[in-house]
């Protein structure tokens, strides 16, 4: 036994890893089995879950059908969508926004008692439940922390974050943890055969994101090193309206600015995205970024232009919006806002099945940190959420149905710290993942950030940016290697779809670090080896 590893626990215990909506609703799910639950920040705080301004999308209304749903599902997929566990959880809707009634979410209702429901992009129907219109995340987050406070058999480890997952044989043996942000501290050991991953996305792995600072793309790193198998990490989901005010994560102009007619400029005030779609400011949200992200290349700058559409009426129509400028000196109603696009959600993750399961005996995942299929190139609105509670309740199920083995004691700690993280590496993998694998890629830039990320993974002294560095190399391997455009995933060398790469990613680490090693000889364009 290292002499400076604290032991935490030997836990028969299910481990979950996530105080955000899939760790939350899982954990809720698996009572009275007992759980130790272990959240980098105070339970809900750090998660993505509660900002959501959307809801989440289910089939209740009346005329309304899963069937329907999947298939807006599989069309805004960009062909990769895995059709039948998108019907599957399109299905499982129902029973689940029931549970989280009987948890205490108090979703909107019409006159009649009935859930309201609202429409959002790219959905035939009006299908998204929301409580006090853009305040679903938090209100959902908030009822299930209480309801899982107040649930005995679930044990609450606030401030740990899991820098490496432990696996003997394939199978998963437990936990190293640290304190969250105590980079001296000692690691702790957690002995656990069962565990579950709800960590979230991968956001701060750019330099200009949504998502809370805890969504760095830890949990798909620690996975990943244990050798789990990774699904399409290349589709990352951009937001094309983050507000441009110094501020990280970065707030957002909701997209219902432009649906009440604000429009986007650049720096000499020409609009630039009529030229783009016929729909203009209304396109579809990726092609939005792309406009947005390549004026801002070209050096003209992008701004939300609300002084016409709104003007006065800015501040009573979109409080959150009009807060968030005026806290940045900017006043929406006679300025136009500046902008950027921003890194909003991870489609790509851990490959788990229809239970949740990874291929790491013992290894669950569920949220955003996952990947089930559903999501395919591109995310449909508000399926997020309830894919996450969707499969957090499948994960429980698998789990309760299965005797838990005692954990063995474990000898040994991963690695060392090596003390705080470099900010400079930090900043520059941020800069790069921005930059080189973001809203526009081209086969130079992904080499350069494939190179730069392998070289930074072996030489990090610090796990936090070695983990970073590892999901950061997943993203950019495989964007790299699919040498097309679809759905999120856009490269400006190969501009249009590949028919014959319409399937999903399976990957690994190992497969990822030999795209690195094929490009780190610099050969002719033409002689580099295909790695799929």
């Amino acid at each position: 036994m290292h002499n400076t590893i604290h032991t935490l626990t030997r836990s028969d215990d299910v481990v979950i890893v996530g105080g955000g909506l899939a760790g939350l609703f899982c954990a809720l799910k698996l009572a009275p089995r007992p759980v130790t639950l272990i959240s980098a920040a105070p339970l809900g705080l750090g998660a993505s879950s509660a900002w959501a301004q959307g809801g989440i999308a289910a089939a209740v209304a009346e005329g309304d059908t899963p069937e329907a749903h999947a298939a807006d599902t599989v069309a805004v997929g960009g062909g990769i969508v895995d059709q039948a566990v998108a019907l599957g959880i399109a299905r499982e809707a129902a029973p689940r926004i029931h549970d989280l009634l009987a948890y205490g979410v108090p979703f909107d209702r019409d006159l009649e008692g009935r859930l309201a429901v609202g429409r959002e992009a790219a959905h035939s129907a009006r299908r998204i439940v929301h409580v006090r219109g853009d305040g679903a995340g938090a209100a959902i987050i908030a009822a299930l922390s209480d309801a899982v406070r107040r649930t005995p058999s679930i044990r609450v480890i606030e401030g740990l974050v899991a820098e490496a997952l432990l696996t003997e044989d394939g199978a998963v043996t437990g936990l190293q943890l640290r304190e969250a942000g105590n980079f001296a501290a000692h690691p702790i050991l957690l002995a656990a055969r069962t565990v579950v991953l709800a960590t979230g996305g991968i956001g701060h792995l750019y330099a200009v994101t949504t998502n809370p600072c805890e969504a760095s793309g830890s949990g798909l790193a620690i996975a990943a090193r244990a050798g789990a198998d990774i699904a399409d990490p290349e589709f990352v989901q951009f937001h094309p309206t983050a507000i441009m005010a110094g501020r990280d994560p970065a707030p957002l102009a909701t997209e219902a600015l432009r649906g009440e007619g604000a429009t986007l400029i650049n720096g000499r005030g020409e609009r630039f995205m009529a030229a783009r779609h016929p729909l203009a400011e209304l396109a579809p949200r990726d092609i939005v970024a792309r406009g947005v992200f390549a004026e801002i290349a070209a050096g003209r700058g992008a701004f939300l232009d609300a002084r016409q559409a709104l003007g006065p009426r800015f501040a009573e129509t979109f409080p959150t919006v009009h807060a968030s400028c005026i806290a940045a000196g900017i006043d929406p109603a006679t300025q136009a806002i500046p902008i950027a696009p921003a890194a909003h959600y991870h489609m790509g993750g851990i490959a788990v099945d229809a239970r949740g399961r990874s291929s790491i005996d013992g290894l669950w995942a569920c949220g955003e940190v996952s990947c089930t299929g559903a999501h395919g190139a591109n995310r449909l609105a508000s399926n997020s959420l309830l894919e996450a509670v969707v499969c957090a309740a499948r994960v429980a199920e698998d789990i309760a149905g299965r005797a838990i083995p005692s954990p063995a004691r474990l000898s040994d700690v991963v690695t060392p710290g090596g003390g705080p993280p470099d900010a400079a590496a930090v900043t520059r993998l941020r800069t790069l993942m921005s930059a080189h694998v973001g809203v526009i890629r081209d086969g130079d830039g992904l080499a350069e950030a494939v190179r730069s990320f392998a070289a930074l993974e072996r030489e990090a002294t610090s796990i936090a940016v070695r983990n970073m560095a590892s999901s950061g190399l997943l993203v950019a391997a495989a964007a790299w290697s699919r040498r097309e455009s679809r759905g999120a995933h856009f490269r400006s060398d190969h501009r249009a779809e590949a028919p014959t790469l319409a399937h999903r990613t399976m990957t690994t680490l190992a497969t990822a670090r030999e795209v690195a090693e094929s490009l780190s000889e610099p050969l002719p364009r033409t002689a580099q080896p295909m790695i799929a």
